[in-house]
């Protein structure tokens, strides 16, 4: 398959290019951040801009790829995150490429109990907002697109897991006790995008894990694996903070778990010492 991944060099795009990659897969990635083209590993890379609606179209034009997926997203920024979502659809409805747009958990305010593929996105935080205005682009421009919603993507290199080992260390912060996801391995996040993308269905999916956490949790897990030691790192809630935010989101993926061959783990059988 000729495969466009944007974000190539994130936590999770990169690994979507290292397993396609792997399995045979012609990739090019794009990056806002390097410059230029380097061959490198068998990727071809690409700068892109996706908030350059026309250097988007300009690019998918000549990579002529079969799917996208697109995992680039800038979590303080409306244009990168909403408006770089239609500028892809748009590009990748014109050159006839099935489109996997990874979404996000963010778009949920936690306010229910939890959250399959067919609750209506409420958002109230400017990225969820940003994220669910996303969907609503993709829907319209390219209908046949497959949304991919993800929850707290984890592995080697993730915020998470720095984080709880700087907390360790001695750095100052706090886990939550409150705020509960159902976090991802990347690579099986990866996985089931580029199955996603082979298979081309339309609509939303749930891609999150199987356990429903806290960042306590997470912190306990991540400590037990790593041989670390957590006594001393602060707990608290999330409801004390002035802008809280979305807190028990708790991702119903076992319809999309049912229709694929790849297993989204939960974190305490990923997290496992």
């Amino acid at each position: 398959m000729r495969l466009l991944v944007t974000g190539g060099t994130g936590l999770l795009g990169s690994e979507v290019v290292a397993q396609a990659i792997a399995r045979g897969d012609e990739v090019v990635a794009t990056t806002s951040r390097t410059p230029g083209l380097d061959t490198a590993g068998g990727v071809r890379w690409r700068h892109l801009d996706i908030t350059d609606r026309e250097a988007c179209a300009a690019l998918l034009r000549e990579v002529a790829p079969e799917a996208v997926v697109h995992t680039a997203y800038n979590y303080r920024d409306w244009t990168t995150t909403a408006d770089g979502a239609a500028h892809v659809a748009l590009a990748a409805t014109a050159v006839g490429a099935h489109l996997v747009h990874v979404s996000s958990d963010a778009l949920f305010s936690g306010r229910r109990a939890s959250y399959d593929e067919s609750c209506v996105p409420d958002p109230i935080t400017p990225y969820g907002a940003a994220k669910a205005a996303a969907e609503t682009a993709v829907r319209a421009v390219a209908p046949t697109a497959t949304i991919a919603r993800s929850s707290l993507v984890l592995g080697p290199g993730s915020p998470m897991e720095k984080l709880v080992h700087d907390l360790i260390g001695g750095a100052d912060g706090v886990l939550f006790s409150d705020d509960v996801r159902c976090p991802v391995h990347r690579s099986d996040s990866a996985a089931a995008l580029l199955e996603l993308a082979g298979a081309r269905p339309t609509g939303i999916f749930h891609c999150g894990g199987a356990d429903a956490v806290s960042r306590v949790a997470l912190g306990e897990l991540i400590a037990a694996r790593d041989g670390l030691d957590l006594t001393g790192v602060r707990t608290g809630s999330r409801r004390d903070l002035p802008e809280p935010g979305p807190m028990e989101v708790r991702l119903d993926s076992r319809r999309t778990q049912a229709a694929l061959r790849t297993r989204l783990r939960g974190a305490r059988e990923f997290l496992a010492p």
